[in-house]
């Protein structure tokens, strides 16, 4: 499912088909990594799943589509400019398809939006990041394989490290004014969220 929609969203800006097959291959390779337990193509569905039921709500749906495959492209848990460089490389691709400035800043700065997940002045990045976040008002079920997913890719750090540094994570979450900064987000898994949040620190308490 997302091999065509990469394809179809690439087809409006290029009919070279051998460099779409490209992109779309270091977006699998890329995605497909060893140390990739969550942020994965699975992820990329899950957040594709979630767009699309505010699809309407978007103005520019190919940026942030552009911005869903390439948002966690460079993932390094070691590292803290992932979504620096992920956005460094999209803008990379935009500029090589000739997308218009302003399209691909809005792109950049969704990507960016991602590492704090703060509420913008733009609504495509707040569906975007809210999208991003939807995760956390799953089922519990579903949350827990989540969270210990989160935890392998993060397994270079003991137990006393991770977790310090996980529960800040969440309580910055939980301290916020809003997790979901749009009505639709809002309302379908803010109570939800928090609770999962509140039960993971537990966990890791």
């Amino acid at each position: 499912m997302l091999k065509e929609v990469f394809i179809t969203l690439l087809s409006n800006y290029t009919k070279d088909v051998d460099y779409i097959k490209s992109l779309w291959s270091d977006v699998v390779k890329y995605h497909s990594k060893r140390n990739r337990h969550y942020h994965n193509l699975s992820h990329l569905e899950h957040l594709y799943h979630n767009l699309t039921e505010v699809k309407n709500e978007i103005k520019d749906w190919d940026m942030v589509i552009f911005a869903l495959f390439y948002h966690d492209y460079i993932y390094n848990a070691l590292k803290q400019d992932n979504e620096a460089q992920s956005a460094k490389k999209a803008v990379e691709i935009l500029h090589a398809l000739s997308i218009d400035k302003h399209r691909s800043l809005l792109c950049k700065e969704i990507i960016l939006a991602t590492k704090g997940h703060n509420i913008s002045k733009n609504s495509d990045i707040n569906y975007f990041t809210d999208a991003d976040l939807s995760i956390l008002g799953s089922d519990w079920e579903n949350y827990q394989v989540y969270f210990k997913n989160v935890r392998k890719e993060y397994k270079y750090y003991p137990d006393f490290m991770y977790n310090k540094g996980r529960i800040k994570v969440l309580n910055h979450f939980i301290t916020m004014p809003v997790i979901f900064k749009t009505d639709y987000f809002y309302h379908k898994f803010e109570l939800r969220a928090k609770e999962n949040l509140r039960q993971e620190i537990d966990f890791l308490s």
